[in-house]
């Protein structure tokens, strides 16, 4: 709990995926996909009960054998290629309060984000709750570094490079020169769950950010990003010593 309200980590994993078949069971440094999120749910000091959403038999004892509950099978119109992530939260959200039990923030977890881990769910839980005069959820961002558009190009009917954002490359600006901007990275999410039901998403006017660094914000859709992720985990030490750096 967090100053006494109770936090529901979600953790969604359907067993269908195309870029990386079975991504959820596949392993990462000897941990099963799925076991990153887990494994960070069960170290917060904030997260009161952990919830695996699965179509999947084998994903779902996966999930209990380290540590999260399955109390259902998540149906098949939910785990579709079309089904919103928001109505998977829905569902868990429902099920959870029609047994009876109160949620008052909904944390939503996935494994395609291994490097989130506990620190940064408690902070963003901390974060979430001393601003709730101005947000009713947090999300994480990361800063777009070469993926700022002020850098992107088009291609023109005659097969030639153009700026996106302006009409020559005479007006190119330095990196250094440039706003901020942030995307979305998939690292987390947190709701008041009321609000979440209410509006159906985490992304609104009353959302505030939780930053990760650039190397924290890898999501894995494929083998590649797989091998980008280990490497990582395996550097960490190296990497934390570069800090904001990075």
């Amino acid at each position: 709990m967090v100053n006494g309200k109770k936090c529901l980590a979600l953790i969604p994993a359907r067993g269908g995926s195309k870029g990386l078949p079975r991504k959820n069971i596949t392993k990462l440094c000897n941990l099963p996909l799925i076991g990153w999120p887990i494994r960070a749910a069960r170290r917060s000091k904030y997260v009161d009960e952990i919830i695996v959403s699965t179509d999947d038999e084998e994903i779902a004892s996966t999930a209990v054998r380290l540590g999260a509950r399955v109390p259902f099978i998540r149906p098949y119109e939910l785990a579709t290629d079309t089904a919103s992530t928001s109505s998977v939260v829905e569902h868990a959200l429902s099920f959870v309060m029609n047994r009876g039990d109160v949620v008052d923030y909904i944390i939503l977890l996935e494994p395609s984000s291994p490097l989130t881990d506990h620190d940064d769910i408690d902070k963003a839980c901390e974060m979430l709750e001393s601003q709730r005069d101005i947000a009713d959820s947090i999300v994480g961002v990361s800063k777009a570094v070469a993926s700022h558009p002020v850098f992107d190009v088009t291609i023109n009917e005659k097969g030639l490079i153009q700026p996106f954002f302006s009409d020559n490359f005479s007006s190119a600006k330095r990196r250094q020169d440039i706003a901020d901007i942030y995307f979305f990275d998939g690292s987390l999410y947190i709701s008041d769950s009321s609000v979440f039901l209410e509006k159906k998403s985490f992304y609104h006017n009353r959302t505030i950010p939780y930053i990760v660094p650039r190397w924290k914000s890898i999501e894995i859709d494929d083998i590649l990003d797989l091998i980008c992720a280990e490497a990582i985990m395996k550097n960490l030490d190296r990497i934390k010593k570069r800090g904001k750096q990075l």
